[in-house]
């Protein structure tokens, strides 16, 4: 798939087909993660990946919007270095965003599916994942088959138009 298809294919899934991801498709979608971008190459992040379906239903509870996680096939923790510096933070999270959005990209030119959750249970993630006390895990990316039609480009995505969201030179 070239690059801009698998951006306009993209989308949240939160229902999958019962059905395992190649392990070279899930190491390629991590390495997209490890190869992102991120501030001064610090790369602060480290990958669990979660396939054994009596964990994910566990991990499913760390957040009341993260219930598809339970129906992935695999969902990948991003586990990052804890701070109370709200500018650490700030450029861990950008970092953060920029891995998820390189893994989401690279699932979907696979044909794979994914769906983003929070973590407000932080403990309950730590139990479950096993990562030390001062990392917090980040995100959530649930990944698999989409159950309901494959990932296509989305021709006339549910967007505000363009010329409303971009502005040029000036606001």
């Amino acid at each position: 798939m070239e690059t801009f298809d698998a951006i306009w294919a993209r989308r949240n899934v939160r229902e999958f087909a019962d059905r395992e991801i190649p392990k070279e498709d899930l190491d390629r979608i991590l390495e997209a993660g490890r190869r992102a971008p991120s501030s001064l190459n610090d790369q602060t992040w480290d990958f669990v990946v979660v396939t054994d379906r009596a964990r994910l239903q566990e991990l499913s509870k760390v957040w009341a919007r993260a219930s598809h996680v339970a129906g992935s096939a695999a969902t990948i923790a991003i586990i990052s270095p804890d701070s109370d510096d709200p500018d650490i933070r700030t450029w861990i999270d950008y970092d953060n965003g920029q891995t998820t959005m390189a893994m989401m990209l690279a699932a979907a030119d696979r044909g794979i599916g994914s769906g983003h959750a929070s973590v407000v249970d932080e403990e309950l993630a730590r139990e479950i994942l096993g990562y030390p006390r001062d990392r917090r895990c980040a995100v959530l990316i649930a990944l698999g088959y989409p159950a309901d039609r494959p990932l296509a480009p989305i021709r006339n995505p549910n967007r505000r138009p363009f010329d409303q969201v971009v502005h040029r030179d000036r606001w």
